[in-house]
């Protein structure tokens, strides 16, 4: 992201390859924005310019400045996972979730929790109005070539 002509390269290989930029989802963590802040906005405005979408990955577990966060041209706000693991009974990881979860509503971004292995886990960020989850209750990782299969089986249930 510090890179003069990023959002140029990631346009034209979207372009070879025949991509529609809105497919493509980049994530930055906290720490890769706040090192050069105003550098990384202005890319990531180029970017959402050609039409890619950014998230914020690692939320509240860096150094970012509430300040910063509404001048991110963002699309998605993620709930690191080491404030997941503790759902639903670590108070503090609830009370940080659904803190995390309000304020990306509130900057109208969608949110996304990672990390979520449990039933319990799931109720509580639906409840919070969580939009979108990652983790071990979804998928253990696989190969990308059994992609197609888990994509066949899930959407006929």
């Amino acid at each position: 992201f510090q890179q003069k002509h990023l959002s140029q390269r990631v346009a034209r290989i979207l372009q070879d390859c025949g991509l529609a930029p809105e497919y493509l989802e980049l994530e930055l963590t906290e720490s890769v924005v706040m090192r050069d802040a105003e550098t990384t906005i202005g890319t990531m405005g180029m970017l959402k310019g050609v039409g890619v979408g950014l998230s914020l990955d690692d939320f509240g577990t860096g150094y970012s400045s509430l300040s910063q966060l509404k001048h991110l041209p963002l699309d998605k706000l993620k709930i690191d996972q080491s404030f997941v693991r503790g759902l639903p009974d670590d108070q503090d990881d609830l009370a940080i979730s659904t803190a995390i979860m309000g304020m990306g509503k509130a900057l109208r971004l969608r949110v996304i929790a990672e990390g979520v292995e449990t039933e319990g886990q799931l109720e509580v960020l639906r409840s919070g109005g969580c939009d979108e989850i990652q983790g071990y209750l979804v998928a253990k990782p696989f190969p990308a070539s059994d992609f197609a299969r888990f994509v066949r089986e899930k959407s006929s249930l």
